[in-house]
């Protein structure tokens, strides 16, 4: 299918709105995407490939999918709003490799879509997302450890440059660090608000994550390590030592907190927006290893 006939072609997407008599809805943050050469750098980006099984998020009416589609061996489109369903029977018709589910990306058993369609080998994501519910998406692949091998996402620029952003910077959080425990990020693409239909309020970027096979720095409780660091950034005024000891995530006192940081030379006034991933991830074994000792039973001998 040439371009002309792809949906990709901003008059062929107004003809199949008009023909299913279409309203976007706000509620899934719906913008289309219309840019070919944007299209054309996400799948290079992705590098996908026929020997690959790809997962769609949100294919909308299918504009990216048909891209896909030509790229990858198989395509699994994951589609919550129903409305969708049959203009997506419709644009995807000529392409035998699309499977299209309706449900909620959030609920779907992901393992089960890796098994059917892939073996259980990792897949590649491929999805325009919605900027409402990014993070929650992105981080429910890493979290649950579901075989991925790698995320290319369109999102909000600004969320793209808070998944790279270094220690120090404005844009470093606790997203930062979470997305980079679990992956490298690479920006590959700011996309402005003209790409798409209707036009987003907020200029985009292309993002691409490849997972780790192993996560760049060894922890002994990857709980407390994200629990640790949501708590250094909930407000990112006070001191490592204020933040953590009032979180209410956690029970450290100030004076272990404070004992944490001397066993690792750290200064008693620091802020976590300095620390890195490695400084976080000892001071949360440093920060685990008191909490075992103070709450072990005293067997020494009266």
């Amino acid at each position: 299918m040439d371009d002309e006939e792809k949906l990709v072609n901003p008059k062929k997407t107004i003809e199949i709105l008009q023909k299913y008599d279409f309203r976007f809805a706000k509620k899934f943050g719906q913008n289309f995407l219309i840019d070919p050469h944007v299209l054309e750098k996400i799948i290079r980006c992705a590098d996908v490939t026929k020997e690959d099984c790809v997962l769609e998020i949100g294919p909308g009416i299918g504009t990216m999918t048909q891209f896909l589609a030509e790229a990858a061996r198989e395509v699994v489109a994951v589609e919550i709003d129903s409305k969708l369903i049959p203009i997506l029977e419709d644009t995807l018709s000529a392409y035998e490799n699309v499977t299209v589910l309706n449900e909620d990306i959030m609920k779907v058993d992901m393992e089960e879509i890796v098994n059917d369609h892939n073996g259980g080998r990792p897949i590649k994501v491929v999805a325009n997302l919605p900027y409402y519910i990014t993070t929650p998406i992105i981080m429910g692949l890493l979290e649950k450890h579901v075989p991925v091998e790698s995320i290319t996402v369109m999102v909000q620029r600004e969320v793209a440059l808070r998944m790279q952003a270094e220690p120090g910077t404005k844009d470093y959080g606790a997203l930062s660090l979470a997305v980079q425990y679990y992956c490298e990020p690479y920006l590959a693409a700011n996309v402005p608000q003209n790409c798409f239909m209707p036009r987003p309020n907020v200029d985009s970027a292309v993002i691409h994550l490849k997972r780790f096979e192993k996560p760049p720095v060894q922890v002994e409780d990857e709980h407390l390590l994200f629990r640790l660091i949501r708590a250094s950034f909930a407000q990112r005024r006070k001191t490592l030592v204020n933040a953590i000891a009032n979180s209410p995530e956690l029970s450290f006192t100030k004076e272990q907190v404070l004992a944490a940081l001397a066993e690792q030379s750290f200064k008693p006034d620091l802020r976590g927006e300095t620390l890195g991933l490695a400084e976080f991830a000892v001071l949360s074994d440093a920060l685990g290893k008191i909490g075992r000792t103070e709450k072990s039973p005293d067997t020494q001998a009266d």
